[in-house]
């Protein structure tokens, strides 16, 4: 097991080594003490606001690397710390990392931090909150197991176009997150990339380059049916019928007066016999040409930006979530403009720990389930136990009653 001490001595020489004096952090957070000082709690939710813990979790690799938990089931949490002095990432890599244990077994809930300008309400700050990135793993049920990565451009949140899948079990998982000054990112899990590409084409930003031509009509002999009604297919002699049929089994009821109650008519039900509309069969189209291609142009307003990636005013940085079961623990946040640097920092916290955590949860696994085996028996135990008593109590009382002396002829002496 790692002390503590070795841990930060790591890092510390992680971030002198790899800057070089050239690279930034602009926020560094690995929740020791006095983390507190530095991140102020929204209140915004009132009631339904959930409250942060500073724990290591039910297993770890040192029960002194803390980090923030969520500690109240199906409540909004908000939390954000400021940066020392807001920055804009024009011209250089912006690089948002940080660690997350769904320890729980997250069955709803988000695990991500967000990004916000330099001017946020910390105090307020909830779900609209106006945001620059959201970066994270989100889980519910089955169908949402995902990293979201959302821009927020010309005051729009943008999600990708992507399906980047995130963890879903319960250990530590370091998530990363580049953006370039060239205007591509990528996405790491654990240090190792799962998503890259190009801004402009995974996300909607701008305008489509191309559009199709207006002016262009498809052509009146272009056939784009791939199916058409088979031309000597004929409907049956007998297809038409009634949809309904009076009811040949009603029989008049004897109270029935013509008078009054006007002529007597059998209700009506559903013909058997009855098909519906006849429609001729479909046969495969020797004229088929596929879809037209509609000739495209250039977008007259496709207007380009270079500086998709850029924000200005990078000012805070925080956690604003839904949960419906908590525990979930966040880590080691860093916000760089250097890569190799995070990567270094990872591998420094996340990365000497994770084998030593594993092997943590393995044993609280099997300690979990020989507690669960020994109070399972205890009840089997107690069900036994009174199960006997109750039959020692059953034969106690068909005996019940005064004692009886017989002679030796039956009779009672």
């Amino acid at each position: 097991m790692l002390a503590p001490l070795l841990v930060t001595c790591l890092v510390c020489s992680v971030l002198k080594l790899v800057t070089g004096g050239e690279s930034t952090v602009h926020f560094k957070e690995q929740f020791q003490s006095g983390w507190e000082s530095r991140w102020i709690e929204s209140t915004y939710k009132g009631s339904d606001q959930g409250k942060f813990g500073w724990s290591a979790g039910k297993f770890y690799a040192d029960w002194e690397d803390k980090g923030l938990q969520t500690t109240e089931d199906s409540k909004f949490y908000g939390i954000s710390a400021k940066f020392d002095r807001p920055f804009s990432n024009e011209g250089r890599p912006l690089v948002v990392q940080f660690t997350v244990k769904h320890e729980q077994g997250m069955d709803c809930g988000g695990g991500y931090v967000k990004l916000y300008a330099d001017g946020v309400d910390q105090g307020r700050l909830h779900g609209d909150t106006p945001y620059l990135i959201m970066f994270g793993p989100d889980i519910c049920g089955f169908g949402t197991k995902k990293v979201h990565v959302i821009f927020n451009y010309g005051g729009k949140n943008l999600l990708t176009k992507k399906q980047i899948k995130c963890k879903d079990d319960e250990l530590t998982h370091l998530y990363t997150l580049i953006v370039r000054p060239d205007n591509t990112y990528e996405v790491k899990i654990d240090n190792e990339k799962v998503e890259s590409g190009n801004l402009e084409d995974d996300w909607e930003f701008l305008q489509p380059k191309k559009i199709k031509d207006p002016n262009q009509k498809k052509p009146s002999d272009w056939d784009d049916r791939e199916k058409i009604d088979d031309p000597d297919d004929r409907k049956p002699d007998d297809w038409d019928q009634p949809e309904q049929i009076p009811d040949g089994k009603a029989t008049r009821p004897q109270d029935w007066d013509d008078e009054t109650d006007g002529e007597w008519e059998p209700p009506q039900i559903r013909n058997p016999a009855y098909k519906g509309a006849w429609k001729p069969k479909k046969i495969k189209n020797p004229d088929y040409k596929g879809p037209w291609p509609v000739p495209m142009i250039d977008n007259p307003d496709y207007v380009p930006d270079p500086f998709l990636y850029r924000f200005r005013d990078i000012g805070a940085i925080g956690f604003d979530l839904w949960q419906v079961k908590s525990g979930s623990i966040f880590d080691n946040v860093l916000v760089t403009d250097d890569e190799k640097l995070a990567e270094e920092f990872g591998l420094a916290t996340w990365g000497e720990m994770k084998d030593i955590e594993k092997a943590a949860k393995d044993s609280h696994d099997e300690e979990q389930k020989a507690k669960a085996k020994a109070e399972q028996e205890k009840e089997e135990d107690e069900d036994e136990s009174d199960v006997y008593e109750a039959e020692e109590l059953d034969e106690g009382e068909a005996f019940d009653g005064p004692s009886v002396t017989l002679g030796r002829d039956g009779g009672e002496l």
